[in-house]
């Protein structure tokens, strides 16, 4: 990202990505992720196996990844993890900078300027 500073930066869900509500509680996701490369489509087709990667976040994630929608940088981000978490989420920061730079490697958000 260069120079940019991070903090006034907009986390942005990829639209290949989805988000599917779990069923017993309405605040945890599932992230689906979709299998494109050339042997998992391949064992898409001939030996059935599912379209998409489902990975199940606890509270915090699903909270983080919900607001990853283009509205919010990081420096709002973190201030509504604070709020909404306490010192659970201690240090927010730090877990906030980590689980977005896990979320980047993994090809499941862009970054906007805002």
């Amino acid at each position: 990202m260069g120079n940019k500073n991070l903090l006034t930066m907009i986390p942005v869900l990829k639209e290949s990505i989805t988000l599917r509500q779990n069923r017993d509680n309405k605040e945890i996701y599932q992230v689906c992720v979709p299998r494109t490369n050339l042997l998992e489509r391949f064992s898409i087709k001939f030996l059935k196996q599912p379209t998409h990667h489902s990975i199940r976040l606890d509270q915090l994630g699903s909270f983080v990844i919900g607001m990853c929608d283009g509205q919010h940088p990081v420096e709002e981000l973190e201030k509504k993890v604070e709020d909404a978490f306490g010192q659970s989420a201690s240090p927010v920061r730090e877990r906030l900078l980590t689980f977005l730079s896990i979320l980047e490697a993994n090809g499941w958000i862009e970054w906007r300027e805002s």
